[in-house]
């Protein structure tokens, strides 16, 4: 079809522009409509559900859903997401937001073959294409989308490669579930370790004591349970403008702290600082940043320690820096002392919650800490800097594996849909198994 944009596709597949495949459907939310959802996860759901099953939460409409959209099951919807992760299919009835677009299939549509081609990595690459100037927090109109030329066989033809395509993906899925399964238990595990180490030491014989402290419990007889405020000074960070940022000198971000363990040696951002800021909210070798404020508990109090001393950096307001005392605290025990599960617990009661939560130096210098000797800090410290590294390779090929299963996957749909295999050989070549197989080995490697 000359001028229009086409899914490219094997030879001999018909093809229709998506506007005799699908209709615009402008009907107002019915009093009985639940609200949905619209993810790229898991297709156009119930709200509730939605929240129930992700890690974030949508909003309910506060204004109503008056001038919503009503959904039919099998409904497909622009999203302001289908520019980079195509078209969702609807799961449930309900309504939408007036933002997106629905559209209803004709009986050219079978909806679980146009599930997987409306989300191909062939249809998304032909619609950025054909659609220019379109960024993130815009949609694709109806009228763009209308105008695609998209490959469309015969309905028992659409049902029985979406058949195909459910069976293989689901045990492509199944060994990504596998694999993200032994991510989260190499996480917990280190995590275990690094409890364990901070509070009982390397040597597994060790007389122990009560801590007094429930969250810690038993620790060496010899070691000391102290307040962090006894160990040290904590000082708040430097507030200024927005306008000061973007050159300068080094800053210490609060996402530097919250997403490492170890500060980075050069702060992710510039400021514009003076001689004063600079004496004031200094960054040295041994300090230790916490997250003062955020909007949950969840992301408060956690720590980054300085290995290096970083030269005329500043640290942000909405960090807390403790400077322990000379011959105090280790650096490389002060990197996993702060990462102790019990901590969590212990900022979520003692932290008060208004419209943020937020970190006070007060609880902070109240904070009980374990207090090895000196020369055990360093061997706890180097005995976990190699479990991390052991933990941190694995998981490193873990994630590769992963992101080969998801290319093999989006492969796998992108070839089905467009005519690209035989799916009545495919299967039974044992095509998926040997490539599934294949993967395993290279990671093995």
């Amino acid at each position: 079809m000359s001028g229009f944009a086409t899914v490219p596709a094997a030879p001999g597949i018909p093809a229709f522009r998506a506007r005799f495949l699908f209709r615009q459907q402008r009907e107002r939310a019915r009093t009985t409509d639940a609200q949905l959802t619209a993810s790229q996860a898991y297709g156009v759901i119930a709200q509730a559900r939605y929240n129930e099953l992700s890690d974030t939460r949508a909003t309910a409409a506060l204004a109503g859903t008056d001038n919503f959209l009503h959904v039919e099951v099998d409904d497909f919807v622009i999203s302001l997401r289908t520019f980079e992760g195509g078209i969702e299919r609807a799961m449930e009835a309900g309504c939408i937001s007036p933002a997106y677009t629905v559209m209803r299939p004709t009986d050219r549509v079978a909806p679980d073959f146009f599930r997987y081609l409306l989300k191909s990595s062939a249809f998304i690459q032909t619609l950025q294409t054909a659609v220019t100037g379109i960024r993130d927090g815009k949609s694709v109109r109806y009228e763009q989308f209308a105008d695609l030329v998209l490959p469309t066989p015969d309905l028992p033809t659409q049902k029985r490669i979406a058949a195909f395509l459910d069976r293989e993906t689901a045990r492509i899925d199944e060994l990504i579930a596998k694999k993200e399964h032994l991510l989260s238990a190499l996480d917990a595990k280190l995590r275990a370790a690094i409890t364990k180490a901070v509070t009982q030491g390397a040597n597994s014989d060790a007389e122990m004591k009560d801590s007094g402290v429930d969250w810690i419990g038993q620790v060496p007889t010899h070691w000391s349970i102290t307040k962090l405020g006894y160990l040290g000074r904590c000082a708040n960070g430097i507030n200024i403008g927005g306008d000061a940022f973007g050159s300068g000198f080094p800053f210490i971000s609060y996402g530097d702290v919250y997403k490492n363990r170890v500060l980075p040696n050069t702060g992710s951002g510039l400021v514009q600082s003076s001689v004063s800021d600079r004496a004031s909210y200094t960054v040295r070798a041994g300090d230790v940043f916490f997250t003062r404020t955020s909007e949950t508990i969840d992301e408060v109090g956690f720590s980054s320690v300085c290995m290096e001393t970083i030269e005329n950096a500043v640290f942000a307001g909405f960090l807390i820096r403790f400077r322990p005392s000379k011959g105090k605290l280790h650096p490389l025990f002060s990197k996993f002392a702060f990462q102790h599960s019990g901590l969590r617990d212990y900022f979520a009661k003692e932290m008060n919650l208004i419209t943020r939560a937020s970190l006070s130096q007060d609880l902070l210098r109240n904070m009980p800490v374990v207090l090895p000797p000196m020369e055990e800090q360093e061997i706890i410290g180097q005995h976990l800097e190699k479990l991390e590294a052991a933990t941190r390779t694995i998981s490193k090929k873990t994630r590769e594996t992963i992101e080969k299963l998801k290319e093999r996957r989006a492969a796998l749909i992108t070839a089905a849909v467009t005519g690209q295999i035989d799916e009545d050989t495919y299967g039974k070549a044992g095509n998926t198994s040997e490539t599934l197989d294949r993967i395993e080995e290279e990671m093995q490697a």
